[in-house]
């Protein structure tokens, strides 16, 4: 009976703060928030009398919903502003849109009333399409006046806009013509290459690599990299990628020899308490400790190292007025590491992330060239980061 008792205050404490919140919504002008939440509390249970708040609310909440967007398409359309069609199109799809959610509920009843909750419809097929078509055509002649002003961050403008256009009305003239125009238009091309000033020669499959910009986690739509120059296109960017200096560590190999000791678990064993008496469980069992022994380990260490360090430049140059847009430095390190180990004595005494070098073996090292490639990846990580974070036009 308890448990029944705390599930009705649960769930009486829910529906309370659901019509709260609804009621909060709907004072501060949120109506729509009202009416999904009155509308998600009305999918079960809608004539149960613990609902009767949510249907008072609907009603309220559309009423005042519907006057405002009434009242706001007046205003527009006595404005008679071009720019405004896209809201009056929208607004008009908010009322039909807003009706639909309520249709399949209907009807609402209010028990105290003993009437019907009343949500006057109205069919607003015809403004739908008459302020689509006219927003379409707005669109659209706006966008073709833009075509001409043979500016890039136009054709942008005219792209998002022929995008925005084909979803509300597909296929609407020839913008799908148009929307390849705007792209291409409005597209950067940036020409790409390296220039090696370090004292060492760089592998060509490193250089290759760089300037594959396929595996390139590029997000920028509007720009086009070529590594090799393509007949009949206009770099509006160069990008140079820079050698600076590469640094390589000789082969070292460093031995040294130290001692550990620590206390290991070696088993379990009886518990007894100061007297010596062995304690036992409720059960009348001696309980079982860990065994605790000082382990000691004498361990011969011998450690592989080769390290490579590439340090570059990448440059950003405008092309049309040969000036630079930036300069930015990039590091990339790279580690060859291995450590193997013997030991005499207990190897549990060593550190317990340290026991896999007992099984380690000696690995030849890698070579200079590898060790340049290598280095390369994160290298190559870095410009990606750099020409993601520095857009040539923004």
């Amino acid at each position: 009976m308890k448990k029944i008792t705390l599930l009705i205050a649960f769930f009486t404490l829910l529906t309370s703060c659901g019509v709260k919140q609804t009621q909060n919504n709907l004072t501060s002008g949120n109506y729509d928030a009202a009416i999904d939440i009155a509308l998600s509390n009305l999918r079960s249970n809608k004539d149960k009398k613990g609902k009767q708040d949510y249907i008072y609310l609907l009603e309220e909440a559309f009423a005042k919903v519907k006057e405002r967007d009434l009242n706001t398409l007046s205003f527009l359309k006595k404005e008679n502003n071009p720019s405004n069609l896209e809201k009056i199109y929208n607004t008009y799809l908010a009322l039909h849109d807003r009706q639909e959610k309520i249709k399949p509920l209907l009807p609402l009843k209010l028990i105290k009333e003993e009437r019907n909750a009343i949500f006057p419809f109205d069919d607003y097929n015809d403004q739908i399409i008459s302020s689509k078509n006219a927003l379409s055509n707005y669109l659209y002649t706006n966008a073709k006046a833009l075509m001409l002003t043979k500016n890039k961050m136009n054709y942008r403008r005219v792209y998002d806009d022929l995008i925005y256009l084909d979803k509300i009305n597909h296929n609407y003239k020839d913008i799908a013509n148009m929307l390849d125009e705007a792209q291409l238009k409005g597209t950067d091309y940036v020409i790409v290459y390296t220039k090696n000033e370090t004292n060492m020669i760089i592998p060509e499959q490193l250089q290759n690599d760089l300037l594959d910009f396929k595996s390139y986690k590029l997000n920028d739509k509007w720009t086009v990299y070529h590594s090799v120059k393509q007949k009949d296109t206009y770099y509006d960017y160069g990008m140079l990628i820079n050698f600076r200096s590469i640094l390589i560590s000789p082969e070292q190999i460093k031995e040294r020899e130290f001692t550990k000791e620590r206390q290991v678990v070696d088993g379990q064993r009886k518990q007894v308490d100061s007297n010596g008496k062995i304690v036992l469980d409720r059960q009348g069992k001696p309980i079982m400790v860990d065994n605790l022994i000082n382990a000691m380990v004498k361990i011969n260490e011998v450690r592989q190292f080769k390290s490579c360090q590439i340090t570059a430049k990448v440059d950003y140059v405008d092309n049309k007025t040969k000036q630079s847009l930036g300069s930015f430095p990039v590091t990339s390190e790279f580690v060859f590491e291995n450590i193997f180990a013997s030991y005499k004595g207990d190897p549990r005494a060593a550190d317990d992330n340290y026991n896999s070098n007992f099984y380690n073996k000696a690995v030849p090292f890698p070579s200079s060239e590898q060790m340049v490639y290598d280095t390369s990846e994160n290298l190559k990580e870095k410009i990606n980061t750099v020409i993601n974070s520095n857009q040539f036009r923004k």
